[in-house]
Parts: structure tokens; sequence; C-alpha cells
């Protein structure tokens, strides 16, 4: 499949219905309001396709870009690329879920979100938490800086409450990922997350909710034994 038949066919795919819901949700114009479920059989279809994945993300269309994550070749996408897939992440699904898993299973992930967390721009900013916690669920602890991430964890204790909304969501994912799936960082999240408390974003009169963070934590630890173990796949 190539870019013109893949837009038609989500262009044909769209809905008005679907589309009001996803403005609440941050997405931004231009896109066509598709289901992720009419996305899958493109995915299954392509697969993997490095350069297919960054045609589809330069339409600007945000159903296209969201299509891009889920065929992405994380692991060959460039520094380069990734930067302009931050930069360019204007809707919320895109900055905080697309951009952030084809990060994850990226070598220099790590040290393009931790370029990211320091952007003043709000997505970006937020795609770089967002990046941190689909690492801490994916990579194996091994490759983990705990020393760094233990630094994080203080960082987002302080700084929380005076973040950005889409910024300070993701800092407390961020909390949430390190005391669910890394031992050597539980204790700490969970000390993080018991200053931090409940917090309170505009979700733009949506039911959606901002997990308290030592519930969250807490509720793995009870289901699991302990921490949960590592996510074989971020995308969805």
């Amino acid at each position: 499949m190539n870019v013109t038949e893949i837009m038609a066919e989500l262009q044909a795919k769209g809905s008005e219905s679907i589309k009001k819901i996803l403005v609440k949700h941050g997405v931004k114009e231009p896109f066509f309001g598709v289901k992720i479920e009419y996305l899958k059989p493109i995915q299954k279809k392509v697969k993997k396709d490095y350069q297919l994945a960054k045609d589809l993300f330069a339409t600007g269309n945000a159903d296209a870009m969201y299509l891009a994550g889920l065929i992405a070749d994380d692991e060959n996408m460039t520094r380069a690329d990734l930067q302009t897939w931050a930069e360019q992440a204007v809707s919320n699904n895109i900055s905080e879920y697309t951009v952030p898993w084809v990060t994850a299973g990226n070598p220099h992930g790590f040290e393009l979100a931790l370029g990211w967390i320091d952007s003043p721009t709000e997505h970006i900013a937020a795609s770089g938490w967002a990046a941190l916690s689909n690492i801490l669920a994916l990579w194996p602890d091994s490759e983990l800086d705990i020393e760094k991430l233990r630094e994080l964890l203080k960082r987002a204790e302080q700084n929380i409450r005076q973040s950005e909304d889409r910024v300070c969501y993701h800092m407390n994912s961020f909390v949430i990922s390190a005391g669910a799936y890394v031992a050597a960082l539980a204790d700490d999240a969970m000390a993080a997350a018991h200053k931090i408390g409940a917090i309170t974003v505009d979700k733009n009169g949506t039911a959606c909710k901002v997990p308290v963070a030592t519930e969250y934590i807490k509720k793995v630890w009870d289901k699991r034994g302990g921490i949960a173990p590592k996510k074989k796949e971020v995308k969805c």
C-alpha cells in the first residue's frame, strides 16, 4: 500500500461523531476521525515500513500519524526522525502515545526523552515523560540508568504541581511506571507518589481521570506479589 491508497481508505473510514470525541481528547485538525480498530487491518497488511511510516506522518493528518507509529520501524528511526516527529506531534494522541511508543523502541530513546523533558513546549515535554514511562515498562532493568531515573523521580515530585497539565499528567505516569516495573526504583517511586498525592489536570470535560500514583502502584504490587513483568509491546 502507498500513502495515496491509505489516505483514501482512512477518509472512507472517517466519522464525524468520532471526530467530535477525539477533539475533546486533544486531537487537532486535520484528521478524519478513524477508529483504531480500522487502522489495525492496515497495520497487519503493511507490518513494518520505515519510509511509509515517515511519509504518513508527514501528511500532518492525525489518523495517518497514528498509523505511522503502528507501522514504524522503531529501531531504525534516526535521532533526526524522532526529533521531527516530536516537534510535529501537536495532537495529544500523537505526542503522548505515538511518538513515545516509537521512541521507547529506539536505542537513542532514553537520551532523546531526557532532552525533550527540558523543552518549554508542552507537547514535546509531555512526549519526553511519556517516552520515559514506556521505556521503564519495556527496557530490561540492566539497560536503565537507575541513578538518573532516581533523580527524575525527585524532579517529578518537586515540579509536578507547577507543570503544565499534559506534562503533569505524564510525570505522574512516570512515577507509576517506575514503581510498577523497576524493582530498584519501587520504593523511591512509592515515596515520591506519597509526597505527590492526588493531582488534578484539565480533561476538557471528558470522563478520563488521573490515577493516584500510590493507589495504582499498590494495586500492581498486590496483584503481582511485587513489580509487574516487563511489557513485550507498548503500542496498541
